[in-house]
């Protein structure tokens, strides 16, 4: 596996604001064999090393002149601009194996979404290998051709693995699953809300009756009135 290169100088006793006001990125150094360095990398030039190797690709390191194969270990983030703000390098033996998490690329169609409309739910994303680091794969390759039914699923064990890697998964974790779409179902009324509504019907009929049997004798009232000023 070729490795991706990237430069770094010693950080001296700037603090961590002074380093990225200067375009450029604190870095932290340890792991095998190592002194403990505090360093720091230009912006762009690490931003671009990360985009390579992730965090399971070896990067060879050069600080003041030495290098030293490590893997980006852990990074901090700035929340809105996405930009790296701080990096730990792990540096590795490259006679020991380590173990480190791979991303699963998916690839291919699921005939499952073809023929019968399904859904394609990614259940796991990633698995841990163990390997030499030269042996460490960027990603590891499963296809979707196998999802040809509703409820299919692809597990670890269908995984190919390259020569040197060990899968620390269990063997029959899902990976992936062909899902049927929900259907959307009809909202009937609780009896309760039934009940609410027809006490509501009674109620509105019988005040209707009751303003009804308020206004006869009324109407009836004033007929006579009418007829009594006409006969006077």
């Amino acid at each position: 596996m070729e490795m991706v290169a990237l430069k770094a100088t010693a950080r001296g006793e700037q603090s961590p604001n002074d380093v990225r006001r200067a375009n450029s990125v604190p870095c932290v150094l340890y792991g095998n064999e190592v002194k403990n360095t505090t360093m720091q990398c230009g912006s762009i030039e690490l931003t671009k090393a990360y985009m390579k190797a992730g965090e399971n690709t070896l990067v060879d390191l050069e600080i003041d002149g030495k290098k030293v194969p490590v893997l980006f270990h852990a990074l901090q983030f700035e929340p809105i601009t996405g930009q790296i703000t701080h990096v730990d390098f792990y540096a590795v033996n490259l006679k020991k194996e380590i173990e480190a998490p791979v991303p699963i690329r998916f690839t291919g169609d699921a005939p499952a979404v073809k023929e019968f409309a399904a859904i394609i739910v990614t259940v796991q994303d990633h698995v841990t290998v163990q390997c030499l680091p030269m042996d460490l794969p960027h990603d590891l390759e499963v296809s979707l051709t196998k999802l040809a039914q509703v409820h299919d699923v692809v597990e670890v064990s269908d995984i190919v693995v390259p020569s040197g890697v060990t899968i620390l998964d269990d063997a029959d974790a899902v990976l992936v699953t062909a899902q049927e779409q929900r259907k959307e179902e009809e909202v009937l009324p609780t009896p309760a809300a039934a009940e609410g509504a027809a006490a509501e019907g009674e109620a509105s009929a019988e005040g209707a009756a009751a303003a009804e049997g308020a206004a006869a004798p009324a109407a009836e009232e004033a007929s006579k009135k009418e007829k009594k000023a006409k006969d006077e």
